[in-house]
This record gives C-alpha cells, sequence and structure tokens, in this order.
C-alpha cells in the first residue's frame, strides 16, 4: 500500500513496488520470463499477463480462480512463462476484485536481435498507459455496487502516466509531459489500462502512424484520432513535425450508449518541444464527441493485419466449431437490493450468468477435481430472440459455472453479439491464450446465410480484445492451439463483476508438446 495524491486528495493504493503506474517488464522475442510477485496487502492477488500467448503454460497466466488461486496476504508466487512468437506491446494486470485499477504496467517486447520492425525504426520510444482514477478506494466502489444492484460510481477522472492533468477542481495540476526534439520520431506504446471506458487518444496539431495492435504489426495507416478499448494496445509513431511549441495530449471517454453514466473528464498532459519556454500558451485540440460512432469506426475499420511473407495472417479458412454467443445485460431478482427495488443488474453469455469457482478451473480439468464446473456451456443461444431488437419479457439469467470444450487444434469461430437488453453497449472483449482474427463485423443481427461472404479471410486484424459493436456483432476466429482453460471476458470491470465471462477448456493433443506442462512447486493454494 502506499499513499497516492491525486485531484487534490489523498488515499491509500494498491501499487507494485510503489509506483502508479507499475514498473514496464521489458523483454525480448523468445525470452523466458520470471516475475515474483510478493503480497504485502490485505487483498488476495493475483496477476495476468495480458495478451501473452502462455503456450502449455496456463499455470503462468493469473486470472484468480480460473488457472490459480490467488496469492495470499503474506505469501509468493513466481509467474515463469516464455515469450514465443510475438513481439511488441502488452500489458500485466491484476486480475482479481477491481486492483487492476491501480496495479498494472506495460510489457515490451523487442524483436529478436538484429531483426528489424517493418516499418523505419523510430528515434525514441515512450510508453504511455491510459487508466481511472477514483477518489475513493475502488474495493468499496464496487462492493457498494453489489450491494445496492446498480450500477457503480463511475471514476472522477482519467489518467494519462498516471496523472489527470489539468482538473477543475483542484488547483494542483498534475500533468505527464512528454518531451521532443524537432525532426525526431518517436514510437508511442498506448495502453488502456482504465476500468469500464473506451478512450479516443488525441495529440493538438498532430497525426500518428498506426503500426501495430495487441502486439501484432498491421498495414501502416495515417489517422489523428486512435480508438483504444480496456485491455488493448495500439502502437503508434509520431513525428516531431513543428519547430516549438507546447500541444494538448488528450484522453477522452467514448461511448455511444446515451443512458450509461461515464465520467466525462478529458485527461490531458502536454507534448513539449525542446527549447519551448514554459509560458508558452499550449495549443489546444477538440475530442471527438462522446458518442461519435464514425470516428471510432473509422479508426476500426483501418485496421488489417501487416501479413507480409515475414508476418503472415494465418487465418483459419474453414470452421469446426462454429459459435454464437450473445453478451448483454439481464436482470436478475435480489431481495436485499432495495436501491434497485429487489432486482440487480447482471450480464451474461448465452443467458448464463458466470459463476467464479471457489478451486481453479485449471487445477479441477487437469486433477479431475469433480464438482467444480461443467462442460455443457451452450454454443448457441438458448432462446433466440431479436437480440438488438425490443428485449423479451423475462429479462433474467441463468447463474452456473460453465466451459465450452474444444478439441486441441480445433478451428472454432464466434460470432459475439451484442444485446439490447437494458441497453445495447459496446463490449471489449477479451480472450486469454491466444490472438484471433476479426473476419467481420456489422449492426443489428448477424444474419449465417448472407454474412459471412463479406467475410475478411485475407488479412483481417489480429488481437485479444475486441470491441462488440453496440447493437451489432463482430466474428472472431481463431485456432485451439493451446491446451487449458482460458478465459473469455467482457474487459469493462463493471461487466465481469456482474458475469459477462466464460471459458474455454481446449483438451491436451497427442503430441508431446501438446499438453499442459506439470504446475510448478509453488503454486497458490485457495
Amino acid at each position: 500500500m502506499k499513499n497516492t495524491s491525486r485531484l487534490c486528495s489523498t488515499k491509500p493504493t494498491v501499487t507494485v513496488n510503489g509506483n502508479f503506474p507499475g514498473p514496464t517488464v521489458y523483454a525480448r522475442e523468445d525470452d523466458t520470463v520470471l516475475v515474483k510477485v510478493v503480497n504485502h496487502v490485505k487483498y488476495n492477488v493475483s496477476v495476468h499477463w495480458h495478451g501473452i500467448r502462455q503456450l502449455r503454460t496456463g499455470w503462468a497466466d493469473g486470472p484468480a480462480y480460473i488457472t490459480q488461486c490467488p496469492i495470499q496476504p503474506g505469501q509468493s508466487y513466481v509467474y515463469n512463462f516464455t515469450i514465443t512468437g510475438q513481439r511488441g506491446t502488452l500489458w500485466w494486470h491484476a486480475h482479481i476484485l477491481w486492483l487492476r485499477a491501480t496495479v498494472h504496467g506495460a510489457i515490451v517486447i523487442l524483436p529478436k536481435l538484429a531483426v528489424p520492425y517493418p516499418f523505419p525504426k523510430p528515434d525514441h520510444e515512450r510508453v504511455i498507459i491510459l487508466a481511472e482514477w477514483w477518489k475513493s478506494n475502488t474495493e468499496d466502489v464496487i462492493n457498494e455496487a453489489m450491494k445496492s444492484g446498480l450500477a457503480p460510481n463511475v471514476s472522477d477522472a482519467h489518467t494519462i502516466n498516471g496523472y489527470p492533468g489539468l482538473s477543475p477542481n483542484c488547483s494542483s495540476t498534475d500533468g505527464y509531459q512528454l518531451d521532443v526534439t524537432p525532426g525526431k520520431s518517436y514510437l508511442l506504446r498506448l495502453i488502456n489500462a482504465a476500468l469500464n471506458e473506451e478512450l479516443f487518444f488525441k495529440i493538438a496539431g498532430h497525426k500518428f502512424t498506426v503500426v501495430e495492435v495487441d502486439a501484432t504489426y498491421v498495414k501502416p495507416f495515417t489517422t489523428d484520432t486512435v480508438l483504444i478499448a480496456p485491455g488493448q494496445t495500439t502502437n503508434v509513431v509520431l513525428t516531431a513535425s513543428k519547430r516549438a511549441g507546447k500541444f494538448a495530449i488528450a484522453a477522452s471517454t467514448f461511448m455511444d450508449t446515451p443512458v450509461v453514466a461515464i465520467d466525462n473528464l478529458t485527461a490531458t498532459a502536454t507534448l513539449h518541444y525542446s527549447g519551448t519556454l514554459s509560458a508558452t500558451p499550449t495549443a489546444v485540440t477538440a475530442v471527438p464527441a462522446r458518442n461519435a460512432t464514425p470516428v471510432a469506426d473509422t479508426f476500426s475499420n483501418s485496421l488489417r493485419s501487416l501479413n507480409s511473407k515475414t508476418y503472415p495472417a494465418k487465418v483459419p479458412k474453414t470452421v469446426d466449431r462454429s459459435l454464437l454467443f450473445a453478451v448483454g445485460l439481464g436482470i436478475n431478482p435480489c431481495p436485499t437490493c432495495r436501491a434497485a427495488n429487489g432486482s440487480r443488474v447482471v450480464a451474461s453469455v448465452n443467458n448464463i450468468t458466470f459463476v467464479m469457482p471457489t478451486t481453479a478451473l485449471l487445477q479441477a480439468h487437469l486433477f479431475n477435481i469433480k464438482g467444480v464446473y461443467t462442460t455443457d456451456f451452450p454454443g448457441n443461444p438458448p432462446t433466440p430472440f431479436n437480440y438488438t431488437g425490443a428485449p423479451p419479457q423475462n429479462m433474467a439469467t441463468i447463474s452456473a459455472t460453465k466451459v465450452y470444450r474444444l478439441p486441441f487444434n480445433a478451428t472454432v469461430q464466434v460470432v459475439l453479439q451484442d444485446t439490447g437488453i437494458i441497453a445495447p453497449e459496446n463490449h471489449p472483449v477479451h480472450l486469454h491464450g491466444f490472438n484471433f482474427f476479426v473476419v467481420g463485423k456489422g449492426s443489428g443481427n448477424f444474419n449465417p446465410k448472407t454474412d459471412p461472404k463479406s467475410f475478411n479471410l485475407i488479412d483481417p486484424v489480429e488481437r485479444n480484445t475486441v470491441g462488440v459493436p453496440s447493437g451489432g456483432w463482430v466474428a472472431i476466429r481463431f485456432t485451439a492451439d493451446n491446451p487449458g482453460v482460458w478465459f473469455m471476458h467482457c474487459h469493462l470491470e463493471v461487466h465481469t463483476t456482474w458475469g459477462l465471462k466464460m471459458a474455454f477448456q481446449v483438451d491436451d493433443g497427442k503430441g508431446k508438446n501438446q499438453s499442459v506442462l506439470p504446475p510448478p512447486k509453488d503454486l497458490p493454494k485457495c
């Protein structure tokens, strides 16, 4: 714990090594990484290495009660994994309760020695982490919400590398400054570590060249606005094209559902050219409207895999398992929830509100512990309805701990369909243990007869977290080449807490490198 002051108020904060954001982990492709996590706080802790493939090393993936029991107060655990076939920006974060609000940091994976970037090498590199800040303890925020049955309080500010910038209610000007030299180029490694909000990122008077998302190279394109959802990373090249001056850096919320409350405060930082006097006024930038869906779509639709000889897009052309997952909200009875008139808001995938077990699923799977979960997760909505139309009469869900079982090396297509129950909303869905290809997306209800005709199977973007469009659908494909139990969930923390999560059990294959490695000796006990 460390007392941290922001927005003219101080609170004890869970940090890694006293820092918020936490330290950057630097590694190179093919490196083996060992991180010892020691728990000195009163909460159970686990750490997820977001986007790392974890081939056969599910024990090091980190989601509490999915691949491991959490590290209890006073205990420690060594995360041990090899970075195979990946290079770029990823990140790490706590994966239990709402601790990731302040327990997070960057993972920078450099290419193998003597392997160049597939774009001109920038002169400098900087990590930029976007996040949210609450004046209250975030655990109190969600606990209060779970008691009431209603949505939690929104954050008090957004932050850029830990600082909100100019705040209307506070005289202290806590702001990050990005120092640049005229004519030089900068690789900005952007990470959205916010709990619940997708963000637009802009710098006044400058454009970016997007070169990578979620540690996979993309066909470079130029934009003045980046859209980045919680869980996602984006590498952009910024050229310091002016002679001098100060320019505003802004991170503002994207939310195209009018009924959902958001933190509307834009985080600001400053791009500062060397030799510019500090009294120089800062050039400002107009941020997109909170509901600027066209701006968001333009960005998302520009993303394409590099698909070069060196970095091919290995898109599954045929599919062994074709799944339709309806993702959205629901309402269940809750006699003690007086604030919500005896009901509570929940979230679900195919009408299953996922209940976290008390034994980790991976242990239950590999040691045949009965009664922890069942493998009958539905591959389609149990009761089909007009997903994006008027909601059904019954908005209740089934609470259960179910996983979907996949044979080793199966090719899988999942269509993630948003529902309009309570409100249609953009859900950034993250899959652990795999990258997937985003082969198609659309508005309204997915049509299995006509929509696949327009799928991109040549150079779709490859990533680990994708936004399901508000009132629409997105189709992803992946190959189940990684045995273990792999979590899939909405990366809006409030929806994960409410139950918008499930897991895939990928069976061991027949070959010698096709089974989960044995668990480490220091694996935490529940």
